[in-house]
């Protein structure tokens, strides 16, 4: 298993890998390069810089050229190479940093620095983690013989590093908690559309989806459509996925408008004041007590498909944006969005997730607050 340290920022809710160009940079044509793959968009490691400017017919052959996205700021650019090059990473035996290992071959998608464009400050490119054959779980997993497994888990602190586990685990926490020992198990379902920015006719989505039945706070039902909207339609729409992307969940009109209704008839005794963009309902923090687990408000559980439940606490369902002001961390995505249900960034926060690519299914600890345990909680000193 190797593991990455994770840089988590809150204004764009994702993480990003910083790399440099090797001696070893190799143009990579489309020739040598397995078939099936998507040439259109690499869901792969995409960097801005001097791999760019190499020339498409150099000392190593015609290369490849594709079109990297960067969907934070919804740009799509052409003139990418496709390449290869060294990457190092540290083992872990889940507890501590091991020995750096390195593979000679990874694929990278390299464009033009536009591709920064929203980024965070010192990011030099992106990790693509999406279920592909060239997303980076899938290329280490073959690369160093191990599970084709991931585990992500953001901390909710600016000044903190998360951590990020490729293969099976253990994940171990300070102190000592082997997160996988609790995790809960839902399905990961295919959406047979593309949602990449372009796609080719037919291509699948490499996002990540789960079948979400119903949403409950404090344990009541909230009354929407669920049947067409939590369920995938025949060209793509509907569902539930998870995404670094968005910084707070999006549910579409209906359900947010549903969900705010359902939360403030739940928290009757706690004045609502104005609204502060993104969010749709704000509340006065001085009527609303702190727990382990964050400000004390109803839970929201995402009802599952075998009957599990994901509950968001306050520390992940609401947002301090002022001194006295507490927001509902979730915002209105408008009317027949391409996805019911994003879950963002704020809401994975100090929750430890599991992909699990072999066997289709998102494990979930729900909040590590519970645990007395955090995502900034891994031992970064190293036993190599």
């Amino acid at each position: 298993m190797i593991g990455a340290y994770e840089k988590h920022h809150v204004a764009s809710s994702c993480w990003f890998l910083s790399t440099v160009m090797s001696a070893a940079f190799r143009p990579q044509a489309r020739r040598f390069l397995p078939m099936g793959l998507p040439w259109l968009v690499g869901p792969t490691l995409a960097r801005a810089g001097p791999c760019a400017l190499e020339g498409f017919f150099g000392s190593w052959g015609p290369s490849t050229n594709i079109f990297p996205d960067n969907p934070f700021a919804a740009t799509l650019t052409g003139g990418g190479q496709l390449g290869q090059d060294v990457v190092s990473l540290h083992s872990t035996n889940g507890s501590n940093p091991g020995r750096l290992v390195s593979t000679p071959n990874l694929l990278f998608s390299c464009g033009d620095t536009s591709l920064l464009d929203g980024l965070a400050k010192g990011a030099k490119g992106m990790a693509g983690l999406g279920r592909s054959k060239v997303g980076i779980p899938s290329q280490l997993a073959s690369a160093f013989s191990f599970q084709r497994k991931f585990a992500l888990c953001l901390s909710s602190s600016p000044r903190s590093y998360g951590a990020m586990f490729f293969g099976g685990g253990p994940y171990v926490l300070l102190p000592g908690i082997d997160v996988t020992k609790s995790l809960t198990f839902t399905k990961l379902i295919l959406n047979p559309v593309s949602t990449a920015g372009a796609s080719f006719v037919g291509d699948p989505s490499t996002d990540y989806f789960i079948q979400v039945k119903s949403i409950k706070i404090n344990d009541k039902v909230v009354s929407f459509n669920a049947t067409s909207l939590l369920n995938i339609d025949a060209e793509g729409y509907g569902g539930t996925k998870i995404s670094t992307v968005k910084p707070y969940t999006v549910l579409e009109t209906s359900i947010y408008k549903a969900v705010v209704k359902t939360f403030v008839k739940q928290l009757p005794r706690v004045p609502r004041v104005a609204s502060v963009a993104p969010f749709g309902a704000c509340f006065s923090s001085k009527n609303i007590s702190s727990t382990r687990v964050g400000p004390f408000v109803p839970p929201i559980d995402l009802v599952l498909s075998e009957g599990v439940f994901w509950r968001f606490f306050g520390a992940n369902s609401m947002v301090q944006v002022a001194k006295d002001v507490l927001c509902l961390g979730f915002v209105d995505g408008g009317v027949r969005p391409r996805t019911s249900i994003v879950i963002g960034g704020h809401q994975l926060e100090d929750n430890l997730l599991q992909f699990d690519l072999a066997n289709k299914r998102l494990g979930f600890s729900s909040s590590l607050l519970f645990r007395q345990t955090t995502c900034a909680n891994f031992n970064f000193t190293s036993n190599a």
